[in-house]
Formats: C-alpha cells, structure tokens, sequence
C-alpha cells in the first residue's frame, strides 16, 4: 500500500480510505470529492445522525455514540477507535467540532493516521488569539494597538485602554465564534464588562484569559484563504469580504471585496502567507483581518477549512478539499491561476430572524435553486428532524457571475426559489441584505445587518400601537358623524390624521 504521506503510483489515489470525522453538509462536500478521487469514505453519525444523507452517500459508515456531541462527535479517542477499525489511512475533520484541537491533530499522528490539517504546533500557534498575536507581531503583520497578553490587572488594563482611546474591545485569548467578546464604549463600563468576558471565555473554552485591542470603528471583516505544503511553500488563494455579520457569526459572504484594491490585496495576501510559513502551516486555512480606511490589521487565523471556502472556489475554479487531500499526501500546493467573476454565499440557518434564536423542527418541504452559477452545499431532505445538539446551519447557498451586480440579482433570484418548509431559517434577514442599497453600493461594514434589518424597540412598539389605536378612534368617530349626518369639521378632516398616525406607526416600526 503507497505511504499515506507519498504522492502515490501514477493512476492511484493518494489515500486508500478517508474518514470524515464530522456531519452535515461539510461531511457530504468531503465525501463527494472523496469519491472523485477514487478515494474510499467512511462516515461517522451520533444517534440523531443515523438516517443523515452523509451516512446514506457515504462507503460505509460507523456509529460513534448518542447525539450530545460531548459523546460523541468530540470524543477524539472514539474518532481514532472508527478509523482504526475501518483501516483508514487519514481523517478529514470539517470545520467544527475537533477540526482546531491539537489534541486531536497528535492523536491522529500518534495513531500513524494522516491528519488532513495543519500540525500540532500550528494549531497550538494560531488557535491562541495571545499567541497569534505574538506570531503575527513577529512576521511584521499588522496589529491593532492593544495588548497581546493576557490582561489579570484591571489597573493595567484601564491604563491601556486609556491610552489607545475609546472605544476598545475586549477578546477571549482562547476562543472564537463571537464567544468572550465585549465592545466598551467609555471607561465607566470597562471592569464590568472584562468580568463578564472572562466568565463567558472560562463557560466557552475553559479558560478565562483576555486581550485588549482597540476597537476599529467601521471594520470590514475580510479574510485570506491560504494553502500550505509540506515543502514550506504557501499560496494564497485571494480574499473574501465577510462583513455581514450577527453576533459575530457571519449570515453572507462574497469574493472579492468590493473595498479591497489590487495594491491592499497584494499586501494582504503577502502578509498571510507570510505568517503561516512562520508557523510551517500545512494544509487550508484562513488569515482574518480588519480593514478600514486603506488600512488592514491581524484579526486571527483559523486552522482548517472555513465555512465559506466555495466562493473562493467558485472564482479560482479549485476544489479546496482535493487541494488538502494533495498537499497531505506530499504533493506541492497548486499555485492559483486568474480569478474570474463575483461569487457570493449566502448561509441558511435554522435561526429565527426576529430574535437569532435557533429554531426547531422537522423538514416537512423542500423545493431548491438551479439554474447556471448556483450551487447548493446541503444535507438537506424531507423528514430532517433539527434537534438543539447541533449547530444551526442547514445549508449555503453559493452563487456565481461575471460581475458583482449580476451575482447580487442572482442571489437573490437563487435565495427566494429555496423553500424549506417546517423550520424557520435566517433568510429573510439575508434578502433584505442583498436587496439594500448599502449592500449593493460595496461600502458596508459588520454594522450593516443592524442597520438594514432594525428591530423595533420596546418604545417604538409602544408608541406605533397609540398612534394605531388613536387612528382607530378618530376613524370610528369620523364614520359616525358620517353616518348621522352631521356637517363635515373645520379644519383637518380626520382621514387625514388617520393617514399621518398610520405614517407615524410605519415610520416607528
């Protein structure tokens, strides 16, 4: 059998058989291209996954425990257990679950399993926001002012924030996902605010450790997507503008940046490459950063492939999962060719927009998208029970065209044929997204979705229902002076205050 860690006889796979130690729509991308390659797959399921189209599509499949992902798709040791009793030569983790722990990346070396990510080492790195930061500060990239240590002296902490200004945020060293984050406005809240974080950080991720950073007023979130070998060579497959954004998690995603300049975008991707050969990263990953005013900062740097990876391989024309599967087995990264068009990605959360709560239920109907340029990434099918074990994307809607404006209308022609029926999902919130003259006219932030998908306040609530109930009033009176007969009111009529009150109430809402 070929070394798991050889380029393989010409004409053979370059692994024998992959395990995909996750779920859902990630688990099926694998699999697919898996099976492109020849490459044999098996599937991993909890309890509540037993009927999952990842399972149904895969080889074969291996149960590994009950749906509570603490017993089972986080149990590494139960992963090597499968993968040792199905004989496969390597492991897949998705995004998720243990995709980041190094951990687990050892036990899979351990193991003599090939692990289709970056090393321990790189993990360990980057997946400490304090450590990253440290990483990042000596390979000269970037940084917003702050401090990349871990803040335990409240005296230090005010001193710093004093020193860099107003507004200032305060981070999880551990963490990610939005978990640990706190924006203080002035000095008056920021003891509270770094006691909270450190709860959220120690309930999140087991430990309480906190960064300081000033906070960049009107931030783009863009990102890198990076490729490394085992050869120490790094390839940058362009940017990706993720700024639509709730709670930190982000809802649509596009490429390129309608803000990023070929010059930005040259010095960015030169800076991400530059930090992951400091690190020897080997594998996909993404080098986040914050842009503002021409100015670009180190955010973090995810070690695996990112939820969003298809709009970058819609524009490149690569399979990001066949490139991880060559560059683990030895082979050199394939250096990117010219990008062509605008894609965009839209995710589908099982979320209820009006609050972001998760939603529950069974897929009752499905009716998906088609037409050229439009790709479905879904586990989706008739009788999906969405149980509160797992996360809340059912599936990402990815869309392609020559220009930004052209995949804009076809997004939004793509998002309204999708029709899933039994749970509520999040894309209500993204058409009025893609449908805003902000979103369209490039020049957004992580503020947008706020401004463009406004809640009404309790106060607006309170005030629109007076004004409603006043217009009833006034309308019921005027119709019975009507109907007695009674001369008409001097001045204004009351279909006109009925129509101002009724403006009042729209306007408020």
């Amino acid at each position: 059998m070929t070394s798991p860690n050889a380029p393989g006889r010409p004409g053979q796979p370059l692994f024998r058989r992959v395990l995909v130690a996750n779920r859902g729509e990630i688990a099926l991308r694998v699999i697919r291209t898996a099976k492109e390659m020849g490459i044999e797959s098996v599937a991993v399921y909890s309890d509540a996954d037993r009927n999952a189209m990842h399972v149904r599509r895969a080889d074969r499949a291996v149960r590994i425990g009950p749906p509570p992902p603490r017993e089972s798709y986080l149990r590494g040791d139960l992963i090597i257990e499968a993968a040792r009793g199905v004989g496969a030569d390597c492991i897949h983790p998705g995004y998720g679950f243990l995709s980041e722990n190094a951990a687990f990346s050892q036990l899979c070396l351990d193991a003599g399993i090939t692990f289709l990510g970056p090393s321990p080492h790189a993990i360990r790195a980057m997946g400490d926001k304090v450590e990253a930061r440290r990483a990042a500060k000596a390979a000269k990239v970037p940084l917003v002012p702050g401090l990349e240590d871990d803040v335990k002296d409240d005296s230090l902490l005010a001193a710093t924030a004093a020193k860099i200004g107003y507004p200032v945020m305060l981070k999880a060293a551990a963490g990610g996902g939005g978990k640990g984050i706190r924006i203080v406005r002035d000095e008056s809240g920021l003891l509270d605010a770094a006691r909270l974080a450190r709860a959220e950080a120690k309930g999140a991720f087991g430990d309480d450790r906190i960064y300081l950073e000033k906070f960049v007023t009107r931030p783009r979130h863009v990102e890198v997507q990076v490729m490394g070998d085992r050869h120490g060579k790094v390839v940058a497959w362009g940017e990706r503008e993720c700024s639509v954004q709730r709670r930190h998690q982000k809802l649509v995603e596009e490429s390129p940046s309608p803000a990023i300049d070929a010059s930005l975008r040259k010095a960015m991707c030169e800076a991400a490459c530059r930090l992951s050969r400091a690190v020897d990263y080997v594998g996909a990953g993404t080098v986040e950063f914050l842009a503002s005013g021409g100015e670009y900062y180190f955010l973090e740097m995810n070690t695996r492939l990112q939820v969003e990876h298809p709009v970058t391989e819609m524009r490149f024309g690569v399979d990001l999962v066949r490139e991880q599967f060559r560059v683990a087995a030895g082979l050199p990264a394939t250096d990117p060719g010219e990008p062509r068009g605008h894609a965009i990605e839209i995710r589908v959360n099982a979320e209820d927009p009006e609050t972001w709560f998760p939603a529950l239920g069974t897929v009752r109907r499905l009716a998906t998208p088609g037409g050229p340029g439009v790709r479905l990434d879904a586990a989706l099918y008739r009788g999906l029970e969405v149980t509160p074990h797992y996360d809340s994307m059912l599936a990402k809607l990815i869309v392609w065209a020559e220009d930004r404006p052209a995949a804009i209308q076809r997004a939004i022609r793509a998002l309204r044929e999708l029709r899933i029926v039994g749970v509520t999902t999040s894309t209500s919130a993204a058409l009025k997204v893609l449908q805003s003259d902000e979103f369209r006219g490039g020049d957004y932030d992580t503020g947008i979705l706020e401004r463009v998908d406004r809640k009404p306040s309790e106060r607006a609530i309170e005030l629109a229902s007076l004004a409603a109930a006043v217009g009833k009033l006034l309308a019921s009176e005027r119709i019975g002076e009507e109907t007695a007969g009674s001369p008409a009111r001097q001045g204004v009529p009351n279909w006109v205050l009925v129509d101002r009150m009724r403006r009042l109430g729209g306007r408020l809402h």
